[in-house]
């Protein structure tokens, strides 16, 4: 069989010596395995290798291209602190992107630029950010109106701004069974009750919906309606238009989540209902955690309301990371690299579904993470720890489950962190530890 890592660097070695240059296309990955005698899997490896090195850029629909610029980036930082693999995090951050961004962001050093950062902002920032901001995060055939954007520090700084603005303490707030774990901390410091929502392969159920409502007036819901996590369901459109009814009926005011949005085209849930429906985007997904910053589409009602509530919770966006997102957003390089990541997923899910055929996974194809359900010798927590004492970290049910005591036995798998080689290994390792049972080492 033969190894992608030779045929990467076999590939590496005609780019310096110029028999491939800048610009130069390879050809789509089914026509490269052909032509080498390979499976499909394998050229898939390859190219990730070759985008790893930073010696290739992939652009959707167009194809794969050698960049202008050949040198390799060197290798990426190690995967956690403490050594491990990380599959526990989402987030991706390509080999090019240290060099584009240092690119795309150079005018900004320019001291009159710099000196415009400093002064503070308001939730609502200037009209040339929001009109930038509502353009950007568009989706489907879906836009928020200018007027309606306002900026926080972090996506998560404006889902705790939302639950502030539009709950007291003791109120109920509806949320799926299993969710993003951060917001069981936040309704815990403000007093919150989280009432847990049955889900199916749609999203959340909404005859759950109303049954919690009668139960006891939900003062809100908070939904991750594309690309769940942890298990990757995306809402279609009859579920949306359901959900949207529901809202009105009820008079409840929806938090949607959609920070992996980017990776899809569905209209958000507001596109139905925008006077019921606070939309929370960010840029932590599409760029790097650490150049992030909130992007709330607000109902009209609501923009006076939750920008004070931003401010007093100091929460409001600082000016540098503002221009920075103006920058990469009106040059052009976030859609780029939004685009790559959608290609950097394919491979990486088709990677791991190969290896991890015949357990049980589910997800959508287009997501950065799978949810493993593990075989009945397992619970999540021993798997975990199991796993994360041969070098890889995952996320068990419990992290996400409102009530742990009902969390299903599975983990999830966030794919986009490691380079290519290590999330192979990792996934060789979580499989053969599924397959072996608790009690087997793996070598």
């Amino acid at each position: 069989m033969t190894d992608y890592r030779t045929i990467s660097d076999g590939i590496a070695a005609e780019i310096a010596a110029g028999s491939l240059p800048p610009g130069a296309q390879l050809p789509p990955q089914r026509q490269f395995a052909y032509e080498r005698g390979i499976a499909v899997s394998t050229a898939s490896r390859v190219y990730a290798e070759l985008t790893r090195r930073g010696l290739v850029t992939g652009e959707v629909g167009r194809g794969t291209f050698i960049r202008m610029s050949g040198a390799p980036l060197g290798d990426a930082p190690p995967d956690t602190d403490d050594g491990l693999i990380n599959l526990e995090h989402v987030f991706s951050i390509l080999p090019t992107q240290a060099a584009d961004l240092s690119a795309s962001l150079a005018a900004l050093l320019r001291p009159a630029a710099l000196q415009a950062t400093f002064p503070p902002l308001r939730a609502s920032a200037t009209p040339q950010a929001r009109a930038t901001a509502a353009a950007f995060f568009r989706r489907g055939g879906w836009s928020a109106e200018p007027e309606r954007i306002l900026f926080t520090g972090a996506g998560r700084q404006g889902i705790a701004a939302a639950l502030m603005a539009l709950a007291r303490p003791g109120d109920r707030i509806g949320v799926e069974a299993l969710t993003y774990p951060v917001v069981k901390g936040m309704a815990a410091r403000l007093g919150l009750t989280l009432v847990p929502l049955a889900m199916d392969g749609e999203g959340v159920r909404p005859d759950a919906i109303t049954d919690a409502h009668r139960a006891g007036p939900l003062r809100a819901l908070y939904l991750q309606t594309v690309l769940h996590s942890p298990l990757g369901h995306t809402m279609d459109a009859r579920r949306r238009q359901d959900v949207a009814r529901l809202l009105d009926r009820h008079d409840i005011i929806c938090i949607e989540d959609a920070v992996y949005g980017f990776l899809c085209d569905e209209e958000p849930l507001a596109a139905l209902a925008p006077d019921r429906v606070i939309v929370v985007d960010s840029l932590s997904k599409r760029l790097a955690p650490g150049l992030s910053l909130g992007v709330l589409a607000v109902p009209s009602a609501l923009v006076e309301p939750l920008a004070r509530t931003i401010r007093n919770g100091a929460w409001t966006a600082s000016g540098l990371p503002l221009a920075m997102a103006r920058q990469v957003i009106e040059d052009g390089l976030a859609s780029r690299i939004g685009q790559a990541k959608r290609a950097d997923v394919a491979i990486r899910q088709a990677l791991a579904r190969e290896i991890l055929t015949g357990l049980d996974v589910q997800g959508d194809p287009r997501a950065y993470h799978l949810w493993l359900t593990l075989p009945g010798v397992w619970n999540a927590e021993r798997y975990a720890a199991a796993a994360a004492r041969r070098g890889v970290a995952v996320s068990p049910a419990s992290a996400f489950a409102i009530d742990p005591a009902t969390a299903p036995d599975g983990v999830r798998l966030a794919l986009g962190s490691p380079p290519i080689p290590k999330l192979t290994i990792a996934l060789q390792i979580l499989r053969q530890l599924a397959l072996d049972g608790e009690d087997s080492q793996v070598e």
